[in-house]
């Protein structure tokens, strides 16, 4: 029987899994990942930024984690010479109402701790000369950096402190037994054969999966067992959305220095289409933000039917749409027609045009849904017997993923005292 389990090598379970060996080399730890690769989906499709926490709810876990985990982020990245920068970006009002939406992102910035200055137009100019804005803020220690190398660093660690990373390897069953968890699942690089794995406790870091695996648990226990487990994720629901983006020509590339946001809606937790530049050298802009119609619903015609008929009947769901369809209807159009996604770039950038934009990549980002249908604003943690699920963790999750190891593990300890 190994001591731990982990479903999930995107950078989160990864995180959790060197963290917990560099404190406890040798002690039998297995990753089970479903994909051929670690860092396959939300880890290695966002937009390699390393956040600076300055949006978050001051106290909330996103703010505290993701300044800790920046940090940390930074000291793993010059450890094993991982190419990153600290190339700084704006955050520009584009017009006077969104000037009262800046002034609280800067007293979030003061309260969290986020270097930070307010700047003039000309100095604006300064910085990025192709953007237009009434006032901005200049964050200079957001940074960018490869996560998927990240992704590749950290396996490399665990396996040199005893850790295994099973790739191929879809978990579908969670049963609890009095010695530990049963993982039950299919094993794809073996014609797909069933795999069973015991281990003494586990932590669930399954992005888009990580609800229907914490029913899936909860409804194995016994009853009396079922009383003990923390329930809060029975008013939780995964709902995919897909972020489409561009990237600009290489020859207009000189558009965008460094990285352009716009002021984000505070009633919605996604950031607005912005312009980021890469590691390599490449600049993106987007995303937007649509219902993806499967869990790994990167373009329009990826369709499950069976998964898009429960979270179309979902309660949450549906009061969500009709909190913010007005929202999600602009979110649509700039999916399905470029120029519309082109009107919402040139709010920042006004000569931009139509043809300086390429179609790129898209990413699906795993949002907790409550059944009143508000989005969870926060990284989500729930539990059930043996085990630790991590329910929510968009945005900056991988920014903040070492911090959120940590985060993790105390909680897995405090609720698992014999592990």
């Amino acid at each position: 029987m190994g001591e731990l389990a982990i479903v999930g090598g995107g950078i989160v379970g990864l995180a959790t899994a060197m963290t917990w060996l560099e404190s406890r080399p040798g002690t039998g730890v297995t990753v089970l990942e479903t994909e051929s690769q670690v860092g396959r989906h939300q880890s290695g499709h966002n937009s390699g930024v390393i956040h600076s926490g300055i949006y978050y709810r001051p106290g909330s876990e996103k703010a505290l984690l993701c300044r800790e985990g920046k940090s940390k982020l930074e000291a793993f990245c010059n450890e094993q010479k991982i190419p990153w920068e600290k190339c700084g970006k704006v955050v520009v009002a584009t017009n006077r109402n969104e000037v009262e939406s800046l002034e609280r992102i800067t007293e979030r910035a003061q309260l969290n701790g986020v270097e930070f200055r307010r700047v003039t137009t000309d100095e604006l100019r300064q910085l990025e000369p192709s953007v237009s804005g009434v006032d901005a803020i200049h964050v200079p220690e957001t940074g960018i950096v490869d996560y998927r190398m990240v992704c590749d660093a950290i396996r490399g660690r665990i396996e040199e402190l005893g850790g295994v990373v099973r790739l191929g390897c879809q978990v579908q069953r969670l049963e609890a037994e009095d010695s530990g968890v049963r993982l039950v699942g299919m094993d794809h690089t073996h014609s797909k054969q069933e795999f069973n794995l015991q281990a003494r406790s586990a932590i669930v870091c399954a992005g888009l999966h990580s609800d229907t695996l914490i029913r899936q648990a909860q409804r194995s226990v016994s009853r009396s067992n079922a009383a003990s487990a923390d329930t809060k994720s029975d008013e939780v629901r995964v709902i995919p959305f897909r972020g489409e983006y561009y990237e600009l020509r290489p020859e207009r590339r000189g558009l965008c220095r460094n990285l352009i946001y716009p002021v984000p809606d505070p009633a919605f937790p996604f950031l607005g289409v912005h312009f980021t530049r890469m590691v390599d050298g490449n600049v993106e802009c987007g995303p937007n933000a649509v219902l993806a119609l499967a869990r790994e619903g990167y373009r329009w015609r990826d369709i499950d039917v069976r998964y898009l008929q429960r979270t179309l009947g979902y309660s949450g769901f549906r009061r969500l749409v009709q909190k913010h369809w007005r929202k999600g209807l602009g979110e649509m159009d700039r999916s399905l027609r470029k120029s519309a996604f082109v009107s919402a770039l040139q709010k920042l950038i006004p000569e931009l045009q139509a043809s300086d934009l390429v179609p790129a990549r898209a990413g699906v980002r795993a949002q907790a849904v409550r059944a009143n249908g508000e989005l969870v604003d926060d990284f989500l943690f729930g539990s059930t017997p043996h085990v630790t699920h991590v329910l929510n963790a968009p945005s900056p999750a991988a920014t903040a993923s070492l911090a959120i190891a940590r985060r993790v593990i105390e909680q897995h300890q405090n609720q698992n005292p014999s592990v």
